[in-house]
């Protein structure tokens, strides 16, 4: 008989879906339930802020959502991927962990436990911890170190012959202010050599624009008409990354774990520019193949005078989905 998953994620970017079908071609059967009570930004903005200000929707979305769905059913597994969306307080975890009393609880950090403070007071309920922050994990035993993941997506990108590039570097991503500032210091510098740019600045709302424009000094020359307001879909990056000759990428503030677009570039075995200096800890790291930006280009350097180095395949099989879960579920 098959073993059954719970996953408990974010919708964000719909990775849940390959988690989701990763799990049925690996011979689960797995059900999903989303991590908070509203995926609107208003909601999701208000949540990260304080969970306090979505705590009766919460209640009101596990109760009559959650819930029954948890008490119908029995799982061998209950994986809970954290972000900052993660609206189910510790009172919730306990009832989800006694309905399912059976089932080995895991639980995977994406973000640093900086960033998600509230964390820790669910902790408690797992039987596993992962993190992909490696200083959180060097700092404390509780947590198992592992990276994000690529897709088959990427996947089958890596796998294909070159197609002729027509973008020299390109840049998707929300527009958090530290990552939209060294993303275009980054453009601006690579412009001469790299003049073929797609440089995207995803901003969720108009009011998150005018907030971060109040609040943030790195938004203090931004204008409204620098920002895209509709999300490019996976299969619409996956589509760009696979006709240009790097990917640029930086983290956002307090975040030393690589992004999964860092683990995408890998998967597609194309370049990558960051400002993630920590990148150079990880095996996959060759300056062939990744350039970690400071300020200074050295355009003489491994990075624009070498062709792509192909990574060795056990290092790069490592951070598929399907070792991704592995790992996670044991």
């Amino acid at each position: 008989m098959k073993k059954k998953v719970l996953l408990i994620a974010p919708l964000f970017f719909d990775y849940y879906k390959d988690m989701m079908d990763e799990l049925r071609m690996m011979g689960y059967d797995a059900d999903y339930i989303c991590d908070a009570p509203s995926n609107s930004n208003l909601s999701k903005a208000a949540g990260r802020i304080n969970k306090d200000l979505i705590k009766r929707s919460t209640e009101k979305y596990f109760s009559e959502s959650v819930l029954p769905r948890i008490s119908a059913e029995t799982y061998d597994y209950v994986l809970v991927v954290a972000g900052m969306t993660f609206a189910f307080d510790a009172d919730m975890m306990r009832i989800i962990r006694k309905k399912q009393e059976n089932a080995k609880f895991c639980m995977y950090q994406w973000d640093s436990e900086k960033n998600l403070p509230y964390s820790t007071g669910i902790h408690p309920f797992f039987d596993s911890l992962f993190t992909f922050d490696r200083f959180d994990a060097e700092r404390d035993s509780k947590y198992h170190f592992l990276p994000l993941f690529y897709n088959r997506t990427f996947e089958a990108i890596g796998s294909s012959p070159a197609r002729r590039t027509r973008v020299d570097c390109f840049y998707v991503g929300t527009a958090h202010p530290k990552k939209y500032q060294e993303v275009n210091e980054m453009a601006n510098a690579l412009k001469d050599q790299l003049p073929r740019q797609f440089i995207y600045h995803y901003m969720p709302s108009k009011l998150k624009y005018f907030y971060h424009k109040v609040l943030a000094p790195e938004f203090r020359h931004a204008k409204l008409s620098g920002f895209q307001t509709e999300k490019l879909s996976k299969d619409q990056i996956a589509n760009i990354m696979s006709v240009t000759k790097c990917v640029l990428d930086a983290p956002q503030a307090g975040q030393t774990g690589l992004t999964i677009r860092t683990i995408e570039c890998l998967g597609a075995k194309r370049k990558l520019i960051t400002t993630n200096s920590d990148i150079a800890n990880y095996d996959f790291y060759r300056p062939e193949n990744i350039l970690i930006f400071d300020g200074n280009v050295d355009f003489n350097g491994p990075f624009f005078t070498s062709p792509y180095v192909e990574p060795d395949k056990d290092v790069y099989e490592a951070y598929s989905l399907r070792s991704w879960l592995k790992s996670i579920l044991g």
